[in-house]
């Protein structure tokens, strides 16, 4: 570790914001490759692999993995990108394993999807495990509810979560179109289980949809029937699931007014799994891809705060140096999971496979790919 970056740490370690430290917008930076024939390398395997393989990369991944990519997005995007290509062999997914596991229910059965480093999960989708969601269903059931609910899931959830949403007249959305979603759902029934996220639900529901906060109730998996009364279930319109983002759940109201008085004119971008009291405090709310489009659509010269992972955020400052690119919050904040996947994973992973073995494949059981296929293809046909 060089002298400036243990310095850097050393004063982060101290509470001192770097950004006030040394006027820069954009801080925190992840460690070179250790091994610095690794570029080379991933060359080199590339190459080998040619046509039979696709690297998707989404946007939260570090810089080093998105050089390899082939295409990048958001994760639907990916997995979109998985399913259209057909003459693609193997599909290396730098990103979490629920987007892997999407991928592979999109794909065909002679297609084999890769994920780098097994480790890299979603602790949003790990906040709600099926056996946690039936037994919340059981509940509403013997309430009379569950024939009066449909379920949607984010996409930021299990294979398992999106077959539950499938079996039950539900379907997958995702940041972009929550809306269409939730008001399709409405159409079809009295009540929302919405799952994993929370924030996506509620802000939906509240700034979309128009539903008051007391609308909206937040099912606790962990206390007996959700911690809540019958009465409450009986009267709500949503049943929020207790889950988050743990990246987009860190900003704060504070760091708003924190950035709009050190930055005057600064305009406020924000993810909408952030809490509500940031979401209706921005001007501008959108999911990844919208986010990287109103930068892109911005005036040379505007002043941003962007509310969302520091990858991205980064990304979009050093493009865009014509802009005054800030990150929301004074600390670090990188997505620990998503940067699971790094350079040296996908180097082993793609020589792995030069070398005639297959590492790390996310094959999700038929069963409960056939119902979560189910609720994606509701999705993609939402009017």
């Amino acid at each position: 570790m060089g002298p400036s970056k243990l310095a850097d740490l050393l004063l982060l370690g101290q509470g001192v914001d770097l950004q006030s430290e040394r006027g820069v917008s954009c801080t925190g930076e992840l460690p070179a490759a250790s091994d610095p024939d690794l570029v080379k390398r991933a060359k080199a395997a590339r190459a080998a692999l040619g046509s039979r393989a696709m690297i998707l990369g989404h946007h939260y991944q570090r810089d080093e993995v998105i050089a390899f990519a082939d295409i990048t997005g958001d994760s639907f995007k990916l997995a979109q990108a998985a399913q259209e290509n057909t003459s693609a062999e193997f599909i290396f997914f730098c990103g979490v394993h629920f987007m892997a596991e999407s991928a592979d229910i999109l794909t065909s059965a002679d297609q084999k999807v890769i994920l780098p480093d097994l480790a890299a999960g979603c602790s949003m989708a790990d906040m709600a495990t099926a056996n946690q969601v039936n037994e919340c269903w059981q509940t509403l059931e013997k309430l009379g509810l569950a024939s009066k609910t449909i379920p949607i899931t984010y996409m930021n959830s299990s294979a398992a979560i999106k077959s539950f949403t499938g079996k039950n007249g539900g379907a997958v959305c995702t940041s972009s179109n929550a809306e269409r979603a939730l008001r399709w759902a409405f159409d079809k029934a009295e009540k929302v289980l919405f799952l994993p996220d929370q924030h996506l639900g509620r802000n939906t529901a509240v700034e979309k949809l128009g539903f008051s906060l007391s609308d909206c109730v937040v099912w606790n998996p962990w206390k007996p029937n959700g911690d809540l009364t019958d009465q409450e279930l009986k009267d709500a319109k949503v049943i929020l699931w207790r889950g988050h983002c743990s990246v987009h759940g860190r900003f704060s109201l504070q760091n708003i007014i924190d950035m709009r008085k050190k930055v005057p004119g600064i305009q406020i971008l924000v993810h909408p799994e952030c809490k509500n009291e940031v979401v209706s405090s921005a001007d501008v709310v959108g999911s990844t891809e919208a986010i990287i489009r109103a930068i892109e659509a911005s005036a040379v010269g505007s002043k941003w705060a962007i509310g969302t992972e520091l990858n991205l955020v980064q990304r979009l400052a050093n493009t865009y140096q014509d802009r005054e690119i800030h990150f929301l919050d004074k600390t670090v904040c990188y997505c620990s999971t998503m940067n699971r996947i790094d350079l040296p994973h996908l180097v082993w992973a793609m020589e792995s496979l030069v070398q005639g073995r297959l590492v790390n494949q996310i094959s999700v059981d038929t069963e409960t790919a056939k119902y979560a296929k189910v609720a994606l293809e509701r999705m993609l046909a939402l009017p």
